[in-house]
Formats: structure tokens, sequence, C-alpha cells
């Protein structure tokens, strides 16, 4: 009798589907018309990540869409780990790219980043927690939360490889593809941040809870 082989042309595609199909679930849209706000779309940024939820005047709502959005990434992460750490990095991946292009909803998303630090939590936790708090500083000094995400995922690839090879609680970080999702994670970040980097060199980002037209 076989054996199952996590490297497998289908076990490395199911792990990227899964990822993707949760990823795609738009938390913030559905929450939002769920509780009779219309589609969030329609308002702000038109994102359907919690910063924009949070412009409703919805607190708890942008709340649940942050959790919701984070653990999508950790679901995946988590399931696709039982089988293998390979099979769980393609799901985190998959995650990502279903967040920021659902097939529901023509492949226009939120900007990735609930589900990157969720992704990043599970994946390597150490790294995601880390990335956790430098968005928290970020956010609590400069109250710009596309500022707080810009330098938390940036910080993902350089974290995961000063942790490479550390013992932390008795577990060791060897995983180049773990790196490679952290580096891959940011690049998608910032690819989806680039109308915010051009409103920050600009000195024209709103601060946390500011609203702002609605972008092209």
């Amino acid at each position: 009798m076989s054996s199952f082989d996590p490297t497998s042309i289908w076990a490395l595609g199911a792990a990227a589907l899964l990822g993707y199909l949760l990823g795609s679930i738009p938390f913030g849209l559905v929450l939002t018309k769920a509780a009779g706000l219309g589609d969030i779309r329609s308002i702000g940024s038109g994102n359907i990540g919690a910063t924009n939820v949070l412009r409703t005047g919805h607190k708890g709502l942008a709340l649940a869409t942050l959790l919701l959005d984070g653990g999508k990434g950790a679901v995946a992460v988590l399931i696709a780990g039982i089988f293998d750490p390979t099979l769980a990095v393609l799901a985190g991946g998959g995650a990502m790219l279903g967040h920021i292009f659902p097939v529901w909803l023509g492949f226009k998303g939120g900007k990735g980043v609930a589900t990157a630090l969720g992704t990043l939590l599970a994946v390597m936790w150490p790294v995601g927690v880390l990335c956790c708090l430098v968005w928290l500083v970020m956010a609590l000094l400069f109250r710009m939360s596309s500022l707080a995400s810009l330098t938390a995922v940036a910080a993902a690839p350089v974290l995961g490889w000063a942790l490479s090879d550390v013992p932390i609680f008795g577990m060791v970080w060897t995983d180049l593809l773990r790196a490679a999702l952290a580096l891959f994670i940011a690049v998608l970040v910032f690819i989806r941040h680039d109308g915010n980097i051009r409103r920050l060199l600009r000195g024209e980002e709103p601060k946390i809870g500011q609203k702002k037209p609605a972008e092209g």
C-alpha cells in the first residue's frame, strides 16, 4: 500500500486550492451586508477589509472582519500542515491570493494585511507575533493603518531570516519555503498598497478612522 506523498502534484494543487477557496471568502462584504449596511465596496476606499469596515462606524464589525480575515489564512495553513509543512506554506500562499483576487468578486478583493498576519502566525508564529507588534507600534505612533501594515509585512522576511536556525521554545525554523512565503506575502501587500504608498509620499494618507474618497 503506497503512503501519502505530499510532494505529488495532486497534493500540492489541493493545498493551494484549499488556501485559495478559504482566502477568497469576503468576510467584510458578508458581514456588512448581513448588518444592513449595504455593499462595503461602495463605502470609503471600496476595500472589503477591516480598515474600510471601520469607516462604517461599526467597530465590532471591523474587529470581526479582522479576526475572520486573519483566521481564514491561519485555518488554511493549519489544515494543510496536518499533512506536510510544504503543503502548509502553499495553502498560506493560496489564502493570500484568494483574499486579494477572489473569483467571486471578479478577482477584486482586499489588500491582504489581516490574512497575511494570520498566515504568518500559523506558519511561523514567532515571526507572526513580532509582525503584529510592529503593526501595533507603528499604528499607535503614526495612526496610519497602511504605514503600519507596510512596515509589518516588510519586516516579515527579515525576521524570518533572522530567526532561521535559532531555537525558539525548543523549535527551530529551518524551512526556506517559510521565508519565501514571507517575501511573497510582502510583495503582494506592497502591490495592493500602491495607492497608499503614493499618498504616503505626498503626505495625504488619512489616519485610522478617517474617511477618504473611493479609489479608482
